[in-house]
């Protein structure tokens, strides 16, 4: 009884603590607007010239909600773009003097003979520098009339005139990168003013009423338990799994696209930040505390709930070390030392920015420390991966060390009996997985053509363009949003079966040559199905095991939690020779599933 009310009153105060939490966001909330919001914002000086032209008009004034003062923000930013578009730009009329510069028919292009259109002054200096540039491929060509000229040059204006913005104004990365820097130094509020006490009330108090609510577990016998998961609300797609879902969705979504709303949690870590890399909290450091403390507490229930287990002890350990130290806190070590900040456990291509050209002019510039992540990321990718799965399977990655699968195994625990187990959802998870990893090559490959000859497209598509398109589909929308936001609908490994592209990459050599599988004997399956209803990949394990055939799929990630259930030992996870990993195989074609033999 002791225990219980415990357990209760550690879920309340967790419960409190996320609700002031997301108070903070909106209690007594202050955006203070004065010339000082403005000063530092951007490292590059005509940048922040034209953001001071943009705001002298703008009074000192106080905004009580992060809406109104970021619409503010949009507004002015608008404002100016549209002014710069007004002066800066190639009008129709131009380019219509520029054409009848030429002759009616068998026009031969030259920069020169446009030079009479231009007037001097500083703005028609510069229409003639774009317009010198984009058309110095032009010269020479020759065209049948002027109608012929006037559509490539039609095209060539509207090229000019769209990148007006990046030139003169504010594109629209900059203007959210700005309107991420003004909120913060516009802020006032609790979070600035007691930020030390607002950490302890909201991130602390979370912490701590996680324990609360987890120890007491200890108690219980060692072993799983067939405790009502399909029952309760909260893993059973019920109201509460919908509440939960639903705040992680919209989370990732402020994340992701919005972080200007969430200035307040920044600032909330900014101690800790400045503790670890010098520097004030971001979004994604604030997401990295998140990420850590939730693989750690939940890991903590990892290890009271798989106690029984070896394995499961061990495997626990060893995420929440790599997600702490190779996640979390070598990254801000390496920023405060001046250095590359990288993940050195994130692969490519889960981590698909490492061959960006960014990446990759940060990395050889930053001498010996840079060109050793270079080559450290290159080998493990293309060296690490075949050999380590060789030999031990995608569990080596999957289940020991991949902070998206660290999260799964913890915090994901609990929805872990959600995953769609039909031959339906292994065919869709099949296309989708790979569909991914071509997609990641392609980019990539994109991206380094881009890198190594100056061109920005391919057969005519914008390798720039591609990346954008991952960027938002697959790294944000699909790792973040649905990865972990359908944790409570889907299961916790909705990203790593359907998703990931390393998976899909770990999960081809497992499938073919790996000395990595788990055995079965099917003469001592019972069908109690604890096996299939455990596993978080989909893998109806149980329809193995009363064929006694060696479970070699690629999506395994190799938990073991399958073998921990078994109430007969029917499963054991191998690393032996490769032969005889496949008695029987089972066969997939378009007639269905089948063993051979």
């Amino acid at each position: 009884m002791y225990m219980h009310f415990l357990q209760k009153t550690g879920l309340l105060l967790f419960i409190l603590a996320c609700a002031i939490l997301i108070g903070l966001l909106f209690w007594d909330t202050s955006y203070r607007i004065t010339r000082e919001t403005f000063s530092g914002v951007s490292s590059d000086e005509a940048t922040q010239e034209r953001l001071q032209m943009v705001f002298d008009s703008v009074p000192s004034a106080t905004f009580h909600d992060p809406f109104s003062f970021n619409q503010m923000l949009k507004e002015k930013f608008g404002e100016y773009n549209k002014e710069v578009i007004r002066t800066f730009a190639i009008t129709q009329e131009e380019l219509d003097r520029i054409i009848a510069a030429f002759p009616p028919a068998d026009v031969t292009f030259s920069p020169t003979v446009t030079e009479s259109v231009w007037q001097d002054g500083d703005t028609d200096n510069f229409k003639r520098e774009q317009f010198t540039a984009y058309t110095s491929w032009m010269e020479g060509k020759s065209y049948s009339s002027r109608d012929e000229l006037q559509k490539q040059l039609n095209k060539t204006r509207q090229d000019i005139n769209q990148g007006i913005r990046e030139n003169k104004g504010f594109g629209d990365y900059q203007i959210k990168s700005l309107q991420l820097a003004l909120t913060r130094n516009a802020l006032t509020g609790p979070t600035t003013s007691r930020t030390t006490f607002w950490l302890f009330l909201t991130i602390g108090l979370g912490t701590a009423a996680a324990l609360l609510y987890i120890l007491p577990k200890l108690n219980l016998l060692p072993g799983i338990k067939n405790d009502g998961v399909y029952h309760r609300s909260n893993t059973s797609r019920g109201w509460v799994a919908i509440i939960i879902g639903s705040l992680l969705i919209l989370f990732y979504i402020v994340l992701y696209w919005y972080p200007e709303y969430m200035v307040s949690w920044m600032a909330l870590t900014d101690p800790l930040s400045r503790s670890l890399s010098g520097n004030p909290a971001s979004q994604w450091f604030f997401y990295g505390l998140l990420y850590t403390l939730a693989i750690a507490v939940m890991g903590i229930r990892m290890l009271i709930h798989y106690r029984h287990s070896n394995y499961h002890i061990i495997r626990t350990i060893s995420v929440i070390f790599f997600q702490t130290v190779f996640a979390f806190l070598i990254p801000e070590i390496l920023i405060r030392l001046n250095r590359p900040s990288m993940d050195l456990k994130n692969i490519w291509p889960l981590n698909y920015t490492f061959f960006y050209d960014y990446n990759l002019e940060q990395l050889t510039s930053a001498g010996v420390i840079g060109t050793s992540m270079l080559v450290w990321g290159i080998v493990l990718a293309f060296i690490g991966v075949p050999v380590l799965t060789y030999f031990y399977g995608k569990r080596w990655y999957c289940s020991w060390v991949c902070g998206c699968g660290g999260l799964a195994e913890t915090l994901g625990d609990p929805y872990r009996h959600l995953s769609d187990k039909s031959l339906k959802a292994w065919k869709i998870e099949r296309w989708m997985i790979h569909g991914v990893l071509v997609f990641a090559v392609v980019m990539t490959l994109g991206v380094l053509y881009t890198y190594f000859t100056g061109s920005g497209s391919v057969a005519g598509i914008s390798t720039y363009s591609v990346r954008s398109v991952y960027g938002f589909l697959i790294g944000a929308a699909f790792a973040g949003v649905v990865g972990v936001g359908f944790y409570p609908f889907m299961g916790s490994r909705v990203w790593c079966r359907f998703g990931c592209p390393l998976a899909a990459w770990l999960g081809l050599v497992q499938r073919f040559k790996s000395r990595f599988r788990i055995t079965t004997n099917g003469g001592q399956c019972i069908s109690c199905g604890n096996c299939s209803t455990y596993c978080e990949m989909g893998i109806d394990v149980r329809w193995y095991a009363q064929r006694g055939q060696n479970i070699v799929r690629s999506s395994c990630v190799g938990c073991g939690v399958c073998s921990s259930v078994c109430p007969r030992g029917v499963l054991k996870l191998e690393n032996k020779k490769e032969a005889g990993r496949l008695n029987n195989p089972v066969l997939i074609g378009n007639d269905g599933v089948k063993i051979s033999g």
